[in-house]
């Protein structure tokens, strides 16, 4: 893993793009590459677009949602045709290679739901993706999870700030990865109920 101060100083970087003109493609393209490769996740940029104008909070959520959709697919194409050029030297950067076993796990085990905890979950979405293409899992029920999930994930993030604005930032920030969780597990008991009201 890279060390602190890296970290520190993209995050500081991936910030201060919320005060140019450039701040939405930015969001955009952070989104699409933090879903292969790069580091800092878009939530950073997606919270302070939104609640600096938290009346478009969901714009910033579907924006955020199209590109990492995208780049996931990146991420996946880098799994199936370059795990061994290019692929592998990611999972290892990030310590993945423990994730990778689990999501195949899920995968073998649940089907379409474990691919979607997955994509929800607070696991490094670029491991997901390559993960996604090594294993060859199927693609359009990649695609579909990763819209379910990613969206769920930045949709969430805007709908609080859209609701609380500003004072919900720190909030977020710091129970994020609990609330996703739980949030996970009321998804799936809602298709799961669903599903019996239907039948």
């Amino acid at each position: 893993m890279a060390k602190p101060n890296i970290i520190r100083r993209l995050y500081d970087w991936v910030l201060h793009w919320a005060e140019t003109p450039y701040a939405v493609p930015a969001l955009f393209l952070l989104a699409f590459a933090e879903s292969s490769f790069f580091p800092i996740p878009p939530d950073v940029l997606l919270i302070a677009l939104a609640v600096s104008i938290p009346r478009k909070s969901f714009l910033y959520a579907l924006i955020c949602t199209t590109g990492s959709v995208v780049g996931g697919m990146l991420g996946y194409g880098i799994g199936l045709f370059a795990y061994d050029t290019i692929g592998v030297q990611i999972v290892e950067f990030y310590h993945g290679q423990a994730v990778m076993a689990k999501i195949q796990f899920w995968y073998d085990t649940y089907g379409f739901w474990g691919i979607l905890v997955a994509a929800i979950t607070p696991i490094p979405y670029k491991v997901f993706t390559i993960a996604s293409g090594v294993f060859h899992f199927n693609f359009l029920t990649f695609v579909g999870a990763s819209i379910i999930g990613r969206g769920f994930r930045f949709f969430f993030v805007g709908g609080l700030i859209f609701l609380f604005g500003a004072s919900i930032r720190t909030f977020i920030e710091k129970y994020f990865d609990i609330l996703a969780i739980l949030f996970t597990i009321l998804l799936i008991l809602g298709f799961v109920v669903l599903k019996f009201i239907v039948h």
